[in-house]
């Protein structure tokens, strides 16, 4: 019984379907049928003309990104726990051509204007020495699995204008942050003052597919680019375009997303207050757990991520199995 990532979880069946609907002669690369149709059916999603850009892993969607909004001499500010500074093995920094990371902190991975106005505030500008602030990138949900309001990234937004910052999302949980919050993906983006967006359609039920999603459309050009210069061009790019457009027109990464969500606020709720680290608001939930503890739901076949001394992560997914969850939320009550 695996709580232990997301990315452990099947392919949905609409992706496989959709996989199969592909799995005929066309052209290579992204000149096919569906390739062509992902600009639309993004636009319409997030109700203004886009560019979106199929890649195999998120890791490349975040590189490619802030490849685009920061160049080598400068800095991306994101929090100390981002997914870009502990888990992509220098990712961003390699595919910018050096740019540098700011770190700050936050609650639950969240970053704060306050916060992002400090960071700002300890380079000097102007000072041909130090690598100026180019970019800030923010993770919804976030590796904590809480989510940023459409007001909280507005006002992010409202900074990085001032401040002459462009602005990335890590959307790996996008679709679980909108299932949260109920808004218009659109309110979490482009409104917000959002210049890209990598959107995670492999935790939700696809097969190594995601997407960047360009709100600028100037940014284009240079990324197709650094897309095949990266290995990101597909020769069967078709089966990833194919899976995207299944879940976003069935609204399937919705109703995924909010099953994933369901099934960690159960968890949550077994849990209580008192052994939960983080408020639960996507599919992640963080709890306190003595060695003992541990121990005993390891032998009732519970498999989770030790994330520290003291405290463990569980995951659910879309197809996390009702018994299954149920089992774990009554081990966890009889701690």
């Amino acid at each position: 019984m695996r709580f232990f990532s997301d990315n452990a979880a099947a392919a949905c069946p609409e992706a496989l379907a959709a996989i199969g609907e592909a799995n005929r002669l066309d052209t290579a690369y992204d000149g096919d049928a569906w390739s062509r149709r992902l600009n639309a059916a993004f636009s319409a999603l997030f109700e203004r003309e886009v560019e979106a850009l199929w890649v195999s892993t998120g890791t490349a969607a975040n590189a490619l990104a802030l490849a685009a909004l920061c160049p080598p001499h400068g800095r991306i500010l994101c929090h100390r726990h981002a997914h870009i500074e502990i888990d992509e093995c220098g990712a961003p920094e390699f595919y910018t051509g050096g740019a540098k990371l700011l770190l700050g902190d936050g609650e639950g991975a969240k970053l704060t204007g306050e916060t992002v106005a400090a960071l700002a505030d300890s380079v000097r500008v102007g000072d041909v020495h130090q690598a100026q602030p180019a970019a800030l990138s923010i993770t919804n949900a976030t590796e904590y699995g809480l989510v940023y309001t459409a007001a909280e990234t507005a006002a992010l937004g409202q900074r990085c204008s001032a401040r002459g910052l462009r602005f990335h999302v890590d959307g790996a949980r996008f679709a679980n942050a909108v299932a949260r919050l109920g808004c218009a993906p659109a309110d979490l983006t482009w409104r917000a003052g959002v210049d890209a967006l990598s959107f995670g359609f492999t935790k939700n039920g696809a097969l190594s597919a995601d997407a960047l999603i360009l709100f600028d459309g100037a940014l284009a050009e240079a990324t197709r680019y650094r897309r095949k210069r990266a290995g990101h061009l597909l020769s069967k790019g078709r089966y990833l375009a194919a899976q995207m457009l299944a879940m976003i027109e069935g609204d399937v990464w919705l109703r995924n997303a909010r099953a994933a969500n369901a099934a960690a606020a159960r968890l949550a709720e077994a849990a209580g207050a008192d052994r939960v680290i983080h408020v639960v608001e996507a599919n992640e939930v963080f709890i306190r757990l003595t060695p003992a503890e541990d121990s005993a739901l390891r032998a009732q076949r519970f498999d989770f991520y030790e994330w520290g001394p003291g405290e463990a992560r569980l995951v659910t997914s879309w197809d996390s199995d009702p018994a299954h969850v149920d089992a774990l939320a009554a081990a966890i009550r009889a701690l």
